[in-house]
């Protein structure tokens, strides 16, 4: 079985490697370590009241590399039950290099359900993006994730 092949660059294209490579990418923006900027670190602080938030319990899901920023869905799942004794309650949005690092705060209750929420953000540009939540117990946990934009959103001229 014959291999597709590039005219242009005289080199073997093969799916595989391709794929492969394209997976290590993405894996590597995924465990990459995050560095907040001083304005996302001190927002987060405002948030957290000064308690290190843990890694943990908290899943956020956004695309690794998105076209355009205007409109970039998010999805923030917390791993903890809803009761009344021990809930989350609050689960926030910040970003590294928008205008305004705080995004979104969302308020839940033992009532929510469950603590699960969807929404779209504006990107300014490639950046880190951190989910966290607040438990009721007053602990703070958080994920972070790299965000590869090509066309930014949120600049001004």
């Amino acid at each position: 079985m014959s291999r597709p092949f590039s005219p242009r660059s005289g080199i073997e294209l093969d799916r595989r490697a391709l794929i492969g490579a394209g997976a290590a990418f993405v894996t590597a923006l995924a465990i990459s370590p995050a560095r907040a900027s001083p304005e996302m670190a001190a927002a987060i602080r405002k948030f957290t009241g000064g308690v290190e938030p843990k890694t943990g319990k908290v899943t956020l899901d956004i695309a690794p590399l998105v076209e355009n920023g205007n409109a970039v869905g998010v999805e923030v799942k917390v791993d903890h039950p809803m009761k009344p004794e021990s809930f989350v309650s609050e689960i926030a949005l910040f970003t590294e290099k928008n205008p305004s690092p705080d995004v979104a705060v969302f308020h839940l209750t033992p009532h929510s359900g469950r603590a699960h929420v969807v929404t779209r953000m504006r990107l300014a540009t490639t950046q880190h993006v951190a989910a966290l939540a607040r438990l009721s117990d007053g602990s703070c946990w958080q994920e972070t994730r790299e965000v590869i934009v090509t066309i930014a959103a949120c600049t001004e001229d």
